[in-house]
């Protein structure tokens, strides 16, 4: 070690490492449920903090549980802080223990923040001349900055000197504690000078050069935060003790007792063992980077296979292999016209191959024949009993389709499986997974083949470039599995999930994709045809309103007219600054004026038209007749299947014209649409969780549960229920389970906010165990940051701890609706697979064609309707057991819309 290292320090601020860790990394739990991912966070960042700032001495300093000395002088110092979650509390002792076993001391003083152990620490090693250096994100440790001790941010590495700080902050180290006096810090609940944000404080702090000077010619400070500052005496006073750091703290531990020892491995290899933490190198040493025009490691030494006794050598090598990671390189990326450019393999996660099968004659040179190479492959692609694995592997199976292969044998996907562990991580395409989970950042497919107009085909790329991106391919996913599936069955409901339920989905969704849905497209040009007419009187009778024309479409045009020539106030800012005329907004602003009205109808129809009527048409599939939608399985958050090229999601359910394009979704002759959509299978979600008994009463009658809800508010029979107070009943129960509250209430149907409130208590009193279930779920989401479906789907939910007012409550009503939307979403996946069995072990020629929300829609022959309608009934009621009856709506008809 240089003399240099020799008088260098780390010190780190393990509590922010932990929260860090905890709410940026996927959870990662023991075989026993013990809680591991904090833990195996921390262990990565501080490895790698020691591989890139050599050092002789660091410590970790974590804050030590209950009250300090700043609590008895402000009792509501961090008072708005929820506890730490039971989940990372349980952490922190093997963490530390995990810590000092790796080399590192580790502190925490009983009765003190953090904060101030690590002052005390930066002014005793300054003084023995160490270059310190702190790690932490907390701004209070600016104060400590001289020019022997650094800040250093972990999240952005950027180091902050004495200039570094006057930069950033605008004042001076040794000002930051006046600066944090006058504004204040909201995340420790200390109160500044009202009015008095950052660059108030620093200029007043670069006139006056200290709050003493400023506060003796506080008299000369003019206008609102002149006054604010004369009456801000006591604040003042005590938010500069608060944020003052203590750095006489009496500690036990000597700076000769924190120089860094090395790893004892056999402890530290026991501790991992026991927290069942098998790689807590990554992604620091099992994996490296590879961008730009480099390979990823293990890819790098990719095989590419072009002669054919190389090719029998690894065929046999592919039909002893345990498992098999698959993936595609193809012409296009709609899976109905995508042909193989050439597939990739790993076998071991040591290497990818790489077979190129149609690469230009300039860019490859020779390669293997197609046909005789597919056929040589035939019977073990297609063989059920060997074990293979893709990322969005669905996409693959149709490139073998499109080729005449049927691939059989999925054993699962990582793009599911990293769903499956935390659907809000982030997105689940194979370079963002495998940039979270193995540190790799993959080299781009733009920067084989270009943009834009010089844009070129995989199959134009040189053959060294395209083994080494297809290889790696194939390599990541056979790591990415191994990983993923460690983690899903520390957790065993989440690895049930993604084999009983996502991977046989897949497989239902490849054949629905395949069959497509037919469409009349006579029928949607006229109504198309129609919109027209409407939309072109919508915009006349927009510009007599307006006095005037203009574009109904600008929202610039919109704008002028709305704020500025009827000035009607303005409800909000788009991100850009601009006034807003989102739906939301028109909402508000129809109280004022009937043209936000008409502009709410205006691009309800136009939408409509753009999206579907005119649309449609264009996506009918030359070849086969029919519409051919994409469904995804890795996009909502609860678990929701989604759908695009067309988007069947979001046709209006309840408007004339949502009904019209559904009537344009048709059956071939000689069969029936069918359509079985479950009845408020939500609301009975509820009614099971909750086991209310009042809902549960309402729905084993098979009453009609708003009219009963109504008759609790009322106090009245049943039978006098009118509409509206029908109507009301039905906005708590479905608002419930989005979590709305009063003040939705009120929004929503035109109430005084003191009326809905009453309502809403009402309701509570008289559904107990619902109160019960909705303030328990939010209580458990905060305590352990998710939240579960009936079958253990989880919704990680990290903004439950933001600083933010707006996202907190955002994430508690989340916290809510996602244990029932997720569960059903889960039963109608389960009541998917469990149809196309039924339709398979029965023979029939009937086919699923499309889900939207709670909705099956099916494509029978008259001759099977009567079986078919009842035994799909069947299996969609029979999905799961609840403690009330899931029931099911049954239409048929020659069109969509007629059975629906």
């Amino acid at each position: 070690m240089s003399g240099a290292e020799d008088h260098r320090i780390l010190l780190v601020d393990g509590t922010a490492y932990l929260y860090r860790a905890f709410h940026a990394l996927p959870p990662l739990a023991t075989s026993r449920g013990f809680p591991t991912g904090a833990i195996k966070g921390v262990l990565n960042m501080v490895r790698s903090l020691r591989e890139q700032h050599p050092a002789a001495w660091a410590a970790i300093v974590f804050d030590s549980p209950g009250r300090s000395f700043r609590h008895a002088l402000y009792a509501q110092y961090k008072a708005q802080r929820p506890p730490m979650p039971d989940s990372l509390v349980v952490q922190i002792a093997p963490l530390q223990a995990a810590l000092q076993t790796m080399g590192f001391p580790v502190i925490q003083v009983p009765g003190v923040e953090a904060d101030d152990v690590l002052g005390t620490l930066a002014q005793r090693a300054s003084q023995k001349n160490f270059q310190v250096f702190l790690f932490s994100t907390d701004k209070d440790l600016a104060q400590l900055v001289t020019p022997d001790v650094s800040l250093v941010n972990p999240v952005t590495r950027e180091t902050l000197d004495r200039a570094g700080v006057k930069a950033r902050y605008g004042v001076w180290p040794e000002q930051m504690v006046d600066f944090l006096a006058l504004v204040g810090d909201s995340s420790d609940n200390i109160p500044g000078i009202p009015g008095v944000g950052p660059k108030t404080a620093a200029r007043w702090l670069e006139k006056y050069g200290s709050l003493d000077n400023l506060w003796a010619h506080r008299m000369e400070i003019p206008g609102q935060a002149g006054r604010a500052l004369q009456n801000g005496e006591t604040t003042l006073e005590m938010a500069r003790r608060l944020v003052t750091l203590d750095c006489r703290i009496p500690l036990e531990e000597s700076l000769e007792n924190l120089r860094l020892s090395p790893p004892d491995l056999t402890r530290l290899s026991e501790t991992l063992a026991s927290l069942e933490i098998h790689d807590p190198a990554v992604p620091a040493t099992a994996t490296a980077t590879a961008t730009g025009g480099d390979s990823a490691p293990g890819a790098g030494n990719s095989i590419c296979i072009t002669d054919w006794a190389q090719f029998e050598q690894w065929k046999e090598r592919l039909v002893r292999a345990d498992l098999i990671a698959i993936d595609t390189e193809t012409t296009s990326l709609n899976y109905l016209e995508a042909r193989l450019i050439g597939l990739s393999f790993s076998l071991d996660g040591e290497r990818g191959v790489y077979l190129p099968l149609r690469h230009s004659p300039e860019a490859a040179g020779t390669q293997l024949p197609v046909q005789a190479v597919l056929e040589a492959l035939r019977p073990l692609l297609e063989d059920p009993a060997r074990p293979k694995v893709g990322h969005h592997i669905k996409y693959d199976r149709h490139v073998f389709m499109n080729e005449g292969i049927a691939l059989g044998g999925i054993r699962s996907d990582t793009m599911l499986e990293s769903y499956v562990l935390n659907s809000t991580a982030g997105r689940h395409d194979l370079d963002s997974v495998a940039s979270r989970y193995l540190g790799i950042h993959k080299t781009s497919f733009e920067s084989l083949t270009g943009r834009g107009q010089h844009r070129k085909t995989f199959g134009e790329v040189s053959l060294d470039q395209a083994t080494a991106y297809a290889g790696a391919d194939a390599w990541i996913t056979w790591r990415l599995h191994q990983h993923l599936n460690q983690a899903l069955e520390a957790t065993p409901q989440l690895a049930r999930i993604v084999e009983s339920i996502e991977v046989p989905l897949s497989s239902v969704l490849f054949g629905m994709e395949r069959t497509g849905v037919r469409i009349d497209r006579e029928q949607l040009a006229e109504q198309s045809r129609e919109l027209e007419v409407t939309l072109r009187a919508l915009r006349e009778q927009a510009h007599r309103l307006a006095g005037h024309e203009f574009n109904p479409d600008s929202p610039k045009q919109l704008q002028t007219v709305l704020f500025d020539e009827l000035a009607i106030p303005a409800q909000g800012k788009t991100p850009g600054g601009q006034r807003s005329t989102s739906e939301a907004v028109l909402e508000e602003l129809a109280a004022h004026h009937p043209l936000p009205r008409l502009i709410l109808e205006y691009r309800s129809l136009a939408k409509l038209r753009s999206t579907y009527t005119e649309k449609l048409p264009q996506e009918i599939n030359p070849r086969t007749g029919r519409i051919h939608t994409s469904y995804h399985q890795a996009v909502t958050a609860t678990g929701r299947l989604s759908s695009s090229d067309p988007n069947l999601q979001n046709i209006p359910v309840r408007t004339a014209a949502g009904q019209r394009i559904r009537q344009a979704f048709i059956a071939e002759p000689g069969a029936f649409i069918v359509s079985l959509d479950y009845s408020q299978i939500e609301l009975r979600i509820l009614a099971h969780f909750s086991k209310d008994p009042g809902l549960l009463a309402a729905f084993a009658a098979h009453q009609d549960v708003h009219r009963a809800t109504a008759a609790e508010l009322f106090g009245i029979p049943a039978e006098t229920v009118n509409e509206d107070q029908r109507r009301l009943a039905k906005t708590i129960n479905f608002g419930l389970i989005y979590g709305m509250s009063a003040f939705g209430l009120a929004r929503q149907l035109g109430l005084s906010r003191e009326l809905a409130k009453n309502y809403m208590d009402r309701y509570f009193s008289r559904y107990s165990g619902v109160r019960d279930f909705l303030d328990n779920t939010r209580q458990q989401a905060r305590q352990q940051g998710f939240v579960e479906t009936l079958l253990g789907r989880r919704l990680y939910l990290p903004d439950l701890q933001n600083r933010s007012l707006g996202l907190r409550q955002t994430a508690e009503r989340a916290a809510i609706n996602a244990p029932m939307q997720g569960t059903a979403a889960d039963i109608i996946k389960i009541a998917m697979i469990g149809a196309e069995r039924w339709l398979r072990d029965h023979g029939c020629a009937s086919r699923l064609i499309l889900q939207v929300h709670d909705e099956l829609v099916l494509e029978v022959p008259e001759e099977e309707l009567d079986a078919v309608t009842s035994g799909i009934s069947l299996e969609m009621t029979s999905a799961v057991n609840l403690q009330v009856p899931l029931t099911v709506q049954v239409g048929v008809g020659p069109n969509w819309g007629l059975a629906h």
